[in-house]
């Protein structure tokens, strides 16, 4: 009765519909393929580079605990920690930066970005050195520290690369702690894409 109906009707529901083909012709969705699958933005596939390349060599540098990587309205930011790169007070660059600079500027190089701009911060305790008199000359040379290398060691084009000291005026943190002094001693590699 009712029951052998609805049997037959879902067990047709089931069945693959099978029609002879009308043309042998090959329908070529062409350009609209691409449509179909979606698109990342390019600040998104340049962060997800950054990572895979810091993650693939971190096993022997340990990078990632020092390395922050951020969308902004202006393009990627790249927030590298103080500790990693200078010694306290210094502007030359330790050796535990080089890895560090290389594989960053393997994916700039391969990216070809019209500009990346190298911001230099401190915290706010005061610098008074013969070579430093102020945190503004500090800030100012361990960005160029780190542009001369980008550029004169990793080949990264001199021209698409600007060095900019904050001093302690840009913080991210609080001034008044060990951990928020720390977090405002940093390198900011800024690379432009929204301008």
């Amino acid at each position: 009765g009712k029951f052998r109906v609805v049997s037959e009707s879902i067990q047709a529901a089931l069945k693959p519909v099978v029609s002879t083909p009308v043309s042998d012709k090959v329908f070529d969705m062409g350009a609209h393929k691409s449509s179909l699958v979606p698109v990342l933005p390019q600040k998104t596939i340049l962060v997800r580079k950054i990572q895979e390349v810091l993650s693939s060599r971190s096993r022997d540098f340990h990078f990632i605990e020092h390395v922050a990587i951020a969308e902004t309205d202006q393009g990627v930011l790249i927030t590298i920690a103080d500790s990693m790169m200078f010694e306290s007070g210094q502007a030359e660059l330790r050796p535990e930066a080089l890895p560090l600079l290389q594989a960053l500027a393997d994916v700039l190089i391969d990216q070809a970005p019209k500009e990346v701009r190298v911001q230099g911060h401190t915290d706010n305790v005061p610098m008074q050195t013969p070579q430093f008199p102020s945190n503004w000359e500090l800030s100012t040379a361990r960005a160029a520290s780190v542009v001369r290398a980008l550029s004169e060691v990793y080949a990264v084009p001199a021209g698409c690369l600007s060095a900019t000291g904050y001093a302690e005026f840009k913080p991210l943190s609080d001034n008044t702690t060990l951990d928020g002094r720390a977090k405002n001693r940093r390198v900011e590699l800024l690379v432009v894409m929204n301008e």
